[in-house]
């Protein structure tokens, strides 16, 4: 294993330890979510109707910036997809503003650009955000972590595996689920995995379509994973209705805003290398 890998497990193992803000999932699983990210337009034109069709929604992490703009994934979402998202009974979370990196900026800049993300949103929704929040990239540091866990209901990163039985609310693991039918075993395998362990899965994708860009899917990909868990003993659920049935309230709601300021969820921090 290289230096490098070798950094990065490290880095991985730390993050995952600390600062953990931790509920236990009890009964509730096994759960599966899937999310978009930033998020191009196929992933609700093609990707909703898909979810939709075996009875799922989908968290639709959103950064503002990305509004009417075209990039690497293809057109991203435009203003009327916003509204349509909710209609259709998908939640809208949030992503930042300019899909801003944790690591690139101090604490402080990035926080400003997590408000001005939530801000953008609610001033074109006329409503509050569900409460829950993607790492751009996945990435994340301490300081991050343990500061912006207080301001979310949820923080969602990149790292793989199946939450539970203590689901920690500050860094929500979750998988990619990228590329065509080849890699459909694979995702099927965590499936069965989350089953056994009656725990919840999240994969995260981005566009899709027949030809995706490396961080996207195809809809046959998504389609033969939805039917196969939907034959499953699962359920289907959003971050949001998650977090409902767990007892997290969204900290950005009025109902629980305190004057000066949000109110946190209550699940204590906690750090563990184990």
């Amino acid at each position: 294993m290289s230096l490098r890998s070798r950094f990065g497990n490290l880095r991985r193992k730390i993050l995952s330890g600390c600062c953990r803000r931790v509920v236990p999932l009890g009964a509730h699983g096994p759960i599966i979510t899937f999310c978009f990210d930033d998020f191009p337009r196929t992933a609700l034109t093609t990707g909703a109707d898909i979810l939709e069709a075996v009875g799922a929604r989908a968290t639709y992490y959103v950064a503002m910036s990305m509004m009417n703009t075209t990039n690497n994934l293809g057109e991203q979402f435009c203003d009327e997809d916003l509204p349509s998202v909710v209609r259709r009974g998908h939640e809208l979370a949030s992503h930042t503003f300019s899909h801003l990196s944790a690591r690139q900026v101090a604490y402080d800049a990035f926080h400003r650009d997590v408000d001005k993300g939530e801000r953008a949103i609610q001033e074109r929704m006329q409503l509050s955000t569900s409460g829950n929040f993607a790492y751009p990239f996945g990435e994340v540091t301490l300081a991050v972590k343990k500061r912006l866990g207080s301001h979310f209901t949820s923080c969602r990163g990149t790292y793989g595996g199946v939450n539970g039985p203590n689901v920690d609310l500050n860094l929500l693991r979750a998988n990619s689920l990228y590329g065509d039918l080849d890699s459909a075993e694979a995702a099927k395998r965590l499936v069965l995995e989350n089953e056994e362990r009656d725990g919840w899965l999240i994969f995260y994708s981005h566009d899709v379509t027949t030809k995706p860009s490396p961080y996207g899917c195809t809809p046959q990909l998504l389609a033969d994973v939805c039917s196969f868990a939907a034959g499953r003993e699962t359920r289907f659920m959003t971050v949001a209705q998650v977090m409902k049935v767990l007892g997290q309230h969204n900290p950005l709601s009025p109902k629980v805003s305190q004057a000066n300021g949000c109110a946190a969820p209550k699940a204590p921090l906690t750090c563990s290398l184990r």
